[in-house]
C-alpha cells in the first residue's frame, strides 16, 4: 500500500484551534487541520510552512511537534506529523478550502465532521488541554 507523508498545523489561539473545510477530493466538505504533502528533500516543518502559505496565505511560528498520526485509508497509508503553531498575523486567504473556523478544543468533535485521521488529533488535544 502506498504511504503518503504529510505535515499538519495545529494553530492554537487561547483554547481554540483553526480548522479548514475541504473543497476537493475524497474528503470534500469535511474538516481538517491545514497542511499538506511533504516533498522530497523537505523537512516536515519546511513542508508545513510552504503548504500553509500556498493554501491559506499565512505564516506560522512552529512551536513544537505534538503528535504523529498513522492511519490506514482504503487506498493509502497516511503518516501525518502534527505541530503546535501560532499565527504571525490574523489575515487568512483561503485558496483550497471552502471556509475556516476557530473552534474550542472541548467542542471540536461535537461541532464538526472531521476527516477520519484528524479525529485522533482532536482526541489528543482534548487529553492534553482538557475536555
Amino acid at each position: 500500500m502506498k504511504t503518503i507523508h504529510v505535515a499538519a498545523a495545529i494553530i492554537k489561539k487561547e483554547n481554540k484551534i483553526l480548522t479548514a473545510k475541504r473543497n476537493y477530493g475524497e474528503f470534500v466538505d469535511l474538516w481538517e487541520f491545514p497542511g499538506g504533502k511533504i516533498e522530497p528533500k523537505e523537512t516536515p516543518e519546511e513542508a508545513l510552512k510552504r503548504e500553509l502559505m500556498e493554501e491559506m496565505d499565512i505564516t506560522v511560528d512552529i512551536q513544537e511537534h505534538f503528535i504523529t498520526i498513522k492511519y490506514d485509508y482504503p487506498t493509502f497509508h497516511l503518516v501525518m506529523d502534527c505541530f503546535l503553531c501560532s499565527l504571525q498575523s490574523n489575515d487568512i486567504t483561503l485558496r483550497v478550502h471552502h471556509s475556516y473556523r476557530w473552534v474550542s478544543i472541548k467542542d471540536a468533535l461535537n461541532d464538526l465532521k472531521w476527516i477520519p485521521a484528524d479525529v485522533q488529533i482532536v482526541q489528543a488535544l482534548q487529553t492534553k488541554f482538557g475536555k
